[in-house]
């Protein structure tokens, strides 16, 4: 059985009860994980005490959290937190975010992202090992704490949301996960091959990192509607989520249609830009269509190195939709 992971949807109205209902068919299902996102919205660490009160088996992640987002050490004594209240399932997603949600929203400088996210790994592990934290780093110096319990674990899972190569090396080098997203199941191997460039650096074993890509996901008998909602949450991340989007679209071969959707987004055009993203795009990066054609492409992802997909919701997604989603690619 394949291990499948699901990220919870991003409804700005969803209930306290169906984020529990939700987590508990995911259970029910066999999904292995559940991962619940941040941005501008409910912050995740409520969320997964929530669903760690409410399920006994599945996993819980936080996918992600921004390292610009919170100091080092509250997310330590946070994550450390909920594995404890959880009995040991959790997993902590960590990512950069980019410049428009750090700077426009957090109010940070989106600066040193990489030494950043090496400096938040290494005293996060420290705190996580009841370390005395005496730490030198270019952005953090920390002296004489330690954290005021043990943790039930101190090799809780870190996963890191990388999309370019310096980032996916970076990863390589210190995390036990890699999270890419809208990546075609070919370029799995082009990333793999950064993961253990990263690895070989620090003399790791490259294939002890899972490989967990984000794959949007919309399984509907209605596949113009799924493949409709699919298009509009592609452009909206290559037209409006600035530059990273858009270079990740060039690299594999959508230039054209990339550079139409940032043209029509920047002038308000949105139409324009979801009309953009063409069905090729669609099938290439994304679950669309029938719950048969959703598992081939998931075994598509495993044949070509993911160890752990996990399905995302667009946010237009309809209850109905999602509920249809998650069962019908249940693993």
């Amino acid at each position: 059985m394949p291990k499948i992971g699901l990220v919870t949807p991003y409804w700005s109205d969803i209930t306290k009860q169906e984020l529990i209902e939700i987590a508990c068919l995911a259970e029910d299902l066999g999904y292995d994980s559940i991962w619940v996102p941040e941005m501008w919205g409910r912050d995740a660490f409520s969320i997964l005490g929530l669903l760690a009160s409410c399920t006994k088996t599945i996993k819980l992640a936080t996918g992600i959290i921004s390292v610009y987002s919170r100091t080092p050490a509250i997310i330590a004594q946070s994550v450390a937190t909920l594995d404890e209240i959880s009995d040991g399932r959790i997993i902590l997603g960590l990512g950069t975010s980019g410049p428009i949600v750090i700077e426009n929203w957090h109010g940070v400088p989106y600066e040193k992202s990489l030494q950043r996210t090496r400096e938040y790994v290494d005293i996060v592990r420290m705190i996580l090992n009841s370390e005395k934290v005496n730490y030198e780093g270019e952005i953090f110096k920390l002296r004489n704490f330690r954290l005021q319990f043990k943790p039930i674990r101190n090799n809780i899972p870190i996963f890191i949301a990388a999309m370019g190569s310096k980032n996916i090396k970076l990863t390589g080098e210190i995390a036990d996960g890699w999270i890419p997203f809208l990546l075609p199941p070919e370029e799995l191997a082009n990333g793999k091959n950064e993961l253990l460039s990263g690895a070989e650096k620090v003399e790791r074993n490259a294939g002890q990192i899972e490989i967990s890509p984000y794959i949007p996901a919309a399984v509907s008998q209605d596949e113009n509607l799924a493949k409709n909602i699919i298009k509009e949450y592609i452009a909206y991340y290559v037209g409006g989520m600035g530059t990273f989007y858009h270079r990740a679209m060039v690299r594999y071969g959508f230039q054209a249609e990339a550079d139409m959707m940032v043209d029509a987004w920047s002038k308000g055009n949105k139409s324009g830009a979801i009309e953009s993203v063409t069905d090729e795009m669609v099938d290439c990066l994304s679950i669309c269509g029938s719950a048969e054609s959703g598992g081939s492409k998931i075994a598509e992802y495993i044949d070509n190195g993911a160890d752990l997909p996990i399905i995302l919701f667009p946010p237009k997604a309809s209850r109905e939709l999602v509920r249809e989603t998650l069962e019908g690619l249940a693993p």
